[in-house]
């Protein structure tokens, strides 16, 4: 086995072999590490699944000076940090008075918010339709037929590992292509 220095050059030269050794290398403890301070699988494992997509697009930035591991937990922190934040702006909103005034309004749709909700499904799916087909099946595996992680592993054959950092990668790339358009 190639050490870790010649893994992470061949992950800098965008070898998909590479990531998935890396990956494989470190997800335990990385996963455990923040499982430790998130207390919360599910939050957990998706500030680790985006750590890993946001280490692999920034690879070429690592600097063999500095420990892979504590590079990667830097950027684990860093994105629970930003986690945190979101959720506190979400807290504040959903303890306005304003947003628990209007928290009491029917839930049924009006026939504009019917139309305006078959439209933006239709752009959706419009923008899925320039995806790969991988990206494309992976997102209505997930979201339209509501299968879980490990069912689309199994349905898909490949590693579990794959499958959220292909989930990730393909959210990441519609929701570009959404804001994109909405600049338009």
């Amino acid at each position: 086995m190639k050490n870790l220095k010649e893994i992470i050059q061949g992950a800098k030269r965008k070898d998909q072999k590479a990531f998935k050794i890396l990956f494989d290398m470190h997800w335990d403890y990385l996963y455990g590490f923040m499982l430790k301070t998130i207390q919360n699988d599910e939050i957990t494992e998706d500030i680790v699944v985006k750590t890993f997509a946001k280490a692999f697009d920034k690879i070429h930035s690592y600097d063999s000076e500095y420990n892979f591991k504590t590079w990667l937990l830097t950027i684990s922190k860093n994105l629970y940090k930003d986690f945190l934040r979101s959720e506190n702006k979400i807290s504040k909103i959903e303890t306005s008075p304003l947003y628990l005034k209007n928290k009491n309004y029917p839930t049924s749709l009006s026939p504009e918010e019917i139309i305006i909700n078959s439209q933006k499904l239709e752009f959706l799916l419009d923008s899925m339709r320039t995806m790969k087909d991988e990206y494309r099946k992976i997102l209505r595996l997930r979201f339209f037929e509501d299968l879980s992680y490990k069912e689309i592993s199994k349905k898909l054959n490949q590693p579990l590992n794959t499958v959220k950092v292909k989930i990730l990668r393909a959210k990441n790339l519609l929701n570009t292509k959404i804001n994109a358009e909405n600049q338009y």
